[in-house]
């Protein structure tokens, strides 16, 4: 890809919202690779899929052949922004902010090409050349350059001050404060041009245009994407349970797996364009596929093997797929108790005997109602006769059949089903 490719490239797949100079970014582009970078705050010990637009957007500018900066927050992380918050964040210590950038680090060099001959990205963390300024330099030096009632007109602080409760903090007031002088240190340093992140950051980034052109006399851009958000309006990423993580040990790769293997039809043509890698032509085909068949979810399942792989690899995402098959009726003959493992956190588990499944074994209709997939022996029965109930995903062909200790998988688990998505599992002990 040409270096003046990328930003139709991102409009095509939606993740161009507002820029300070579109017109001289994209003659900048078109003359030659740039410097960008992006900014993570440690806030919590791992990444979640709401970081991974603009941190695929800094791959997406690698591939086009930019220079790729990503910045760990270790001192913005010890402030906190107030961008999207309602309410003041809590502070953390150094100890936890040390442990939390040793863990999204590696998570930040998983996605960029740090070894690149050409275009090498670069991990940074802006504690290094924070950490020796003393508070009346700072204050001096830089905020003498952003008026209060600029800072006062961002969305961020505005939000927080006409909302009629807390108000914000002169802690968090000086976030933006703090994140521009990244951008001022980021062009001193290493030339860096262009600072992007999502639309919530648009006032952070336009603090640091305005301070690196008034300290530096240099020019330097802002680019934002859209928020990553549902059909209806509501954040993507988040479930029940909460944020999904980056880190496996988190959110495993199954659950990650399954996390877009269920989203909506309405959005995950977005989805296959914001987050993946696939071109337009291979979208428009899975696009197609669901207005055509839309309970072959086959979108969908592109869209969690392309997201897995990229996270986890390959090896994970070909083990979260078969997990996966196991909730659309796939056999079990060859699964690995892992594999196995993932499916049962999801279904609901009932302790049983093991002296339940010896001998003559747990008459079907018993241990389906057991398992709460029938509210009683009648309803198990006429489901069982309707051909509804499956035992390790084979059907019941009888209502005489019972299940033994020669069903339970890894000697301690069965797979109960009826109909086509409600599972119950049911484990000896």
């Amino acid at each position: 890809m040409r270096t003046d490719a990328i930003l139709p490239e991102l409009d095509w797949r939606g993740l161009y919202a507002d820029c300070t100079d579109r017109h001289a970014l994209t003659a900048r582009t078109a003359a030659g690779p740039l410097t960008l970078y992006c900014g993570f705050d440690p806030t919590s010990d791992s990444l979640h899929v709401g970081n991974l637009v603009p941190l695929l957007a800094l791959r997406r500018f690698q591939l086009a052949g930019h220079h790729p900066i990503a910045l760990a927050g270790g001192a913005t992380g010890m402030i906190g922004d107030p961008s999207g918050k309602a309410d003041e964040r809590s502070l953390l210590t150094p100890d936890q902010l040390h442990y939390h950038l040793e863990r999204i680090k590696p998570q930040l060099a998983r996605f960029l090409d740090f070894d690149a001959k050409i275009n090498p990205a670069r991990l940074v963390d802006n504690y290094e050349w924070t950490k020796q300024i003393p508070v009346l330099e700072f204050l001096r030096d830089v905020g003498k350059h952003i008026t209060v009632n600029s800072m006062v007109a961002k969305e961020s602080v505005r939000t927080r001050m006409e909302d009629g409760t807390g108000g914000i903090s002169f802690t968090e007031f000086s976030y933006m404060l703090l994140q521009g002088f990244d951008f001022y240190h980021l062009r001193k340093t290493f030339n860096c041009e262009l600072q992007i992140g999502a639309t919530d950051q648009w006032g952070n980034i336009t603090v640091g245009t305005e301070l690196t052109r008034k300290k530096l006399g240099a020019t330097v851009w802002g680019l934002v994407f859209p928020l990553l958000v549902k059909a209806d309006g509501t954040k993507y990423g988040k479930t029940a349970e909460g944020a999904v993580w980056l880190d496996a040990k988190k959110t495993s790769p199954y659950r990650f797996y399954q996390f877009f293997v269920n989203a909506d039809d309405a959005d995950v043509g977005t989805l296959l364009k914001r987050l993946t890698f696939l071109d337009a032509p291979a979208i428009a085909a899975l696009e197609a596929k669901v207005h055509a068949q839309p309970e072959a979810r086959e979108a969908q399942r592109a869209l969690a093997r392309e997201m897995t792989t990229l996270v986890h690899g390959a090896d994970a995402a070909a083990t979260a797929a078969a997990a996966s098959e196991i909730l659309f009726g796939g056999s079990l003959s060859s699964v690995p108790e892992a594999v196995l493992a993932d499916v049962v956190g999801e279904a609901p588990t009932t302790d049983v005997p093991r002296s339940t499944f010896e001998a003559a074994g747990a008459p079907i209709v018993d241990l389906v109602v057991r398992a709460g997939l029938a509210a009683s022996k009648g309803e198990g029965r006429r489901a069982v006769e309707s051909g509804g109930v499956y035992v390790n995903n084979v059907r019941v062909d009888a209502v005489s059949r019972a299940v033994t200790t020669a069903d339970l998988l890894f000697g301690k688990l069965v797979l109960l089903r009826k109909g086509k998505r409600h599972y119950a599992v049911v484990r000896a002990n």
